[in-house]
């Protein structure tokens, strides 16, 4: 299913520095100025090459005309050295138009000198393969293929008794089955083009993926970041119709993957395609802002430590009482004595323990309060 790069690096041309010299003068970048000199737009390559946009379009697809990324981020372009080797080939231009040439049912037919009903059957069997397609006034379906494939096929000496005899058994078993190779034996030569087109992993994966239902690359691409990520190299649709719109609709179906094999292949491709663009370049991600406490909160736990602080230095203070007891006794003090003077300096160490605690506890209670309370129960 990858399909060979056929982009090439573009030649310099001989008015490099002049072209450097007006990118300068202008205040444009020098190496974007330069490489725009050295390529053509594909309108002004089709005009030149004179051919028409459309078949411009499928020389391009097809290879036979090749393309470079514009380094300014615009679309594809065509190098002029590329002009110059197309319009060097033997039987320019008449050839290059010859092997561009698209057919519909009927002039397929009489190129091959068959009837249109047996032609639609070698396509149903994948004998003959489209290059394009496009829906006329009543949303049917309009298959192109290609005259020089067509001719090709039917100058081949093994399949004349498919052009003059009978159907095979099998093949017809085929038909009457519903076999309908046209859309995806279409897929598999669209993608290939996409393939051609890029070698970054991600933009490959995303040609694989246009592919498949997004049900179906849910469940390959399991990361959202990816996914979006991979979002953002898919390729171009042809639009067919207003979106939404019954031809729309039927374009999309010709466009995603039916058969149950199909899918199979695509997903393990696209399984394939995406742990080499992981591998390659992984996938931005948001960075996580650290969050900071606001400055009252931290005032307030400050001040709460400083608190808790100071009644562990009281608590302390209250246990060294009771041992010196002990000493008061035996510098003539009764016991008595001593334990009500130790007793009292314990209380008192007691209520600033339990003030302090309240005031951690319920700084907001308000202090009117507790006295009318104190008050009422000495």
């Amino acid at each position: 299913m990858s399909g060979n790069t056929i982009t090439q690096s573009v030649t310099p041309s001989a008015n490099t520095a002049a072209a450097l010299l007006n990118a300068t003068a202008v205040g444009a970048n020098p190496a974007v100025a330069t490489s725009a000199r050295q390529t053509l737009a594909q309108s002004r390559a089709a005009r030149e090459l004179g051919l028409k946009r459309g078949e411009f379009d499928l020389a391009v697809r097809l290879g036979r005309i090749r393309t470079v990324p514009d380094e300014g981020g615009g679309g594809r372009r065509v190098a002029r050295a590329e002009i110059d080797r197309v319009m060097s080939e033997d039987g320019f231009p008449d050839g290059l138009k010859e092997r561009v040439k698209a057919v519909g049912t009927s002039e397929g037919a009489a190129l091959m000198d068959v009837t249109a009903a047996r032609f639609t059957r070698f396509a149903r069997l994948g004998f003959v393969v489209p290059v394009k397609f496009y829906l006329n006034r009543y949303r049917a379906v309009v298959w192109l293929y290609l005259a020089e494939e067509l001719r090709q096929f039917a100058e081949a000496e093994e399949n004349a008794p498919l052009l003059n005899g009978r159907t095979p058994e099998g093949l017809r078993d085929q038909l009457d089955a519903g076999l309908d190779l046209r859309a995806r034996n279409w897929r598999g030569r669209h993608v290939g083009f996409l393939l051609r087109q890029t070698e970054d992993p991600w933009a490959r994966a995303a040609a694989v993926a246009s592919l498949l239902d997004p049900a179906q690359v849910a469940e390959i691409v399991a990361d959202p970041y990816e996914r979006a990520y991979m979002s953002r190299f898919d390729p171009e649709r042809t639009t067919h119709g207003a979106p939404d719109s019954p031809a729309a609709h039927v374009a999309a179906r010709i466009m995603t993957a039916e058969d149950p094999d199909e899918i199979s292949w695509l997903r393990s491709d696209l399984a394939n395609t995406l742990q080499e663009a992981r591998a390659h370049r992984r996938a931005p991600r948001p960075t996580p802002t650290p969050r900071t406490a606001p400055a009252v909160s931290r005032e307030r736990t400050q001040l709460i430590e400083e608190q808790r602080q100071s009644i562990e230095e009281r608590r302390h203070s209250g246990d060294a009482q009771q041992a010196s007891v002990a000493l008061w006794a035996s510098d003539g003090l009764r016991p008595r004595d001593a334990l009500r003077s130790a007793d009292g300096r314990q209380s008192t160490g007691v209520r600033q323990q339990a003030e302090a605690r309240r005031t951690i506890d319920e700084p907001e209670c308000p202090r009117r309060l507790f006295g009318w309370l104190r008050r009422r129960n000495p």
